[in-house]
């Protein structure tokens, strides 16, 4: 059995005034089809959601932007881990416990941000034991200023998140493949 673990797809991603400019427009379109196919399957879903404690965070509880995005919506996850620190593994609800209890030991990892919570997920599952899958093209991430004032664009964040999971920490797949079985 493989958990499908989808981590912060948050309607206050989509505020590109805080967030700036983000790459993959596809990725909530491929959310979505692994949403359907584990629904389909009767695989457990897990649900993650960041509870943002950062004063004007878009993410904070109780604002729009913490509500999951419409690509959720119709779907009835098996846990719904909330957190406000990066990896769901830490979180409000105990997600290691709750996949031991269950004998999970295969997660697919998807959803906002690549190199944030994401990343911090599989790379915490991967320390964990678990056999991870990571969705490059089921995330997205932003544009950022490195130390010296320059752009580091989406594309190479997530190019770069690829580079250090791959092989150390999880599988880095795509949609398609993981749809393949």
């Amino acid at each position: 059995m493989t958990a499908l673990i989808v981590i912060d797809v948050q309607r206050g991603f989509d505020d590109a005034a805080f967030w700036g400019r983000r790459n993959n427009p596809d990725a909530e379109a491929n959310i979505r089809a692994l949403l359907e196919a584990w629904q389909s399957s009767g695989e457990p879903i897990v649900f993650v959601r960041h509870n943002s404690d950062k004063p004007g965070s878009p993410l904070r509880p109780g604002t729009e932007g913490n509500a999951f995005k419409p690509e959720l919506d119709g779907i009835t996850p098996d846990l719904v881990v909330d957190k406000r620190v990066h990896s769901a593994f830490h979180g409000e609800q105990d997600l290691h416990a709750w996949l031991t209890e269950r004998g999970i030991t295969d997660l697919v990892t998807c959803g906002i941000q690549t190199n944030r919570c994401v990343e911090t997920t599989t790379r915490v599952g991967g320390d964990l034991g678990y056999r991870i899958r990571y969705v490059l093209d089921a995330t997205f991430t932003f544009d950022e200023t490195a130390r010296d004032g320059t752009v580091v664009t989406a594309d190479e964040i997530a190019r770069v998140v690829a580079v250090n999971l791959h092989d150390n920490f999880a599988e880095v797949t795509s949609t398609q493949e993981v749809l393949k079985g």
